[in-house]
């Protein structure tokens, strides 16, 4: 911290550009309720100086009045900011924090440890690329600390470091610690994708900041670095897809002589002059210009007037790319390379985390939003649902709060099928209500199937393909209609 003040005083530009070109680090903490996920969040805020002198001033009083370490600071109270989290001392809802040291940049999500908010853990665990599983050494391995280790791995976090916190509380026993880490090793076999992860153990005490930033005397016994030294170096295992990926999200028609198409980039890269597929379609084009995300398309003063582009486009960028061809292109679909077209199908097998009180029924409707597509849906049958405590798979005809199961989905329509191993931003869908559009669960794709159809599917496919053989005419033969859809 002292090297970031000094460059600070001397060159800001300079700072600003090394901490422009840090790496970025999202991570979480889980766990069961009370094992000291927002301590540890306050505690790493506190030691690496992230909090201002005004923030600290406030923590200190309000821990007079809701803290719950007697006459000593309560760090928990830097993230618990709700009302009614202060009155009853647990987490409820995500809280975002972000503090930097001089490798890299953090995005900390503090998750709840209850089971009734285990939605919200999930919320923060989708875009996170490790999390810190914390154990209070004197409970052990619990049913949620296994809930949010199963959802941590199933959501394709490849960094996972099991903190035993509160080693203070048993004196630092190092027989305890051991103990912990067995049983916690007799679970990973159960996990999904457990061989892709990379677990480290850590023994730490979040409130007495033993082996947080530096390693703590009265842990001698223990030879490894320090939680913040592991935050600092480990390599952070993300899917390297590269596959191109374009989900439009908005066609931009802002006068006559300009159609562009709008979208993050969820994979991959585009060139001009690359040969694209659009999907579920599959009609056919190449690439005329590419536009970033930060020059504005206007409406020129003359048809001669041209916008500045770009000749290579990338993930994440949010950009708009224009086409050789007049090809009908909505909201929803998808554009790729030809060179890597994925399945398109409407019959899905996937994981899904159901985060209501309201039990998902077996065939009926659902609104399903995979990336800008927002398509109706219904479960046909659950393959099986995973019983947490002892990863056993078992039968069921319907999931409750919080149940994990493998499903099958039937969709009204195509889309195009990415499985969530290969790609999270395309491989994932969320389930919404159709009459409160409350969102009641998520889901990750594990494949299509291929070759399962009913009578109502193929209908709805020819009328699909009817309707856009009608638009195609119109345009044809009738351009002075200006119709864009039916």
């Amino acid at each position: 911290m002292a090297h970031q003040s000094n460059l600070i005083e001397e060159n800001i530009e300079k700072y600003l550009k090394e901490h422009e070109n840090k790496e970025i680090l999202r991570f979480i903490t889980c766990g069961s309720v009370d094992d000291g996920k927002s301590t540890l969040i306050g505690r790493l805020l506190y030691d690496s100086k992230m909090i201002f002198e005004d923030q600290l001033a406030s923590i200190e009083k309000d821990s007079k009045k809701s803290g719950t370490n007697g006459d000593k600071i309560d760090l928990a109270l830097l993230v618990d900011g709700l009302a009614s989290e202060r009155e009853q001392g647990i987490t409820i809802d995500v809280a975002y924090r972000f503090f930097s040291t001089e490798r890299r940049k953090f995005i900390i999500a503090d998750t709840p440890g209850h089971e009734q908010y285990t939605r919200n853990m999930v919320t923060g665990a989708s875009t996170a690329d490790l999390a810190i599983i914390l154990i209070d050494a004197r409970s052990g391995v619990l049913t949620q600390t296994k809930r949010h280790s199963y959802i941590a791995s199933l959501l394709g976090i490849r960094n996972i470091i099991v903190a035993i916190n509160k080693m203070d509380l048993v004196d630092f026993d190092q027989d305890i610690f051991e103990n912990i880490k067995k049983d916690y090793e007799t679970i990973i076999s159960n996990l999904p994708h457990h061989k892709n992860i990379d677990f480290n153990y850590i023994p730490i005490s979040a409130l007495e900041g033993d082996n947080i930033v530096l390693n703590s005397k009265r842990c001698s016994w223990y030879k490894g670095i320090s939680l913040m030294e592991m935050l600092n170096t480990l390599e952070i295992s993300k899917q390297k897809n590269t596959h191109f990926r374009l989900p439009v999200q908005y066609v931009n028609r802002p006068h006559l002589n300009f159609r562009g198409f709008c979208g993050t980039i969820a994979s991959g890269s585009i060139q001009v002059g690359d040969s694209i597929t659009v999907l579920p379609s599959k009609k056919t084009s190449k690439v005329r210009s590419i536009i970033s995300s930060e020059i504005k398309v206007l409406r020129p003063k003359n048809k001669d007037e041209s916008v500045e582009e770009i000749k290579e486009a990338f993930a994440p960028m949010s950009t708009t790319i224009t086409l050789e061809d007049e090809i009908d292109i909505s909201r929803g679909d998808m554009i790729v390379k030809s060179e890597n077209i994925p399945q398109i199908s409407n019959h899905l097998s996937a994981m899904v985390v159901w985060m209501d009180e309201i039990p998902m029924r077996l065939h009926q409707n659902y609104i399903i939003k995979r990336a800008t597509s927002v398509i109706n849906g219904s479960f046909g049958s659950i393959e099986f649902k995973k019983n947490i405590n002892t990863f056993e798979e078992v039968k069921a005809n319907s999931l409750e709060l919080n149940d994990i199961a493998k499903c099958t989905l039937s969709l009204d329509r195509q889309i195009a099928v990415d499985p969530y191993s290969e790609n999270r931003y395309t491989g994932s869908f969320i389930i919404i209500d159709r009459y409160t559009n409350a969102t009641l669960g998520a889901g990750m794709i594990v494949s299509s199937i291929i070759g399962k159809s009913s009578g109502k599917e193929k209908t709805i496919r020819e009328y699909t393909k009817a309707e856009k053989e009608l638009n195609e005419f119109i345009r044809t033969n009738y351009p002075e209609w200006g119709c864009k859809e039916i």
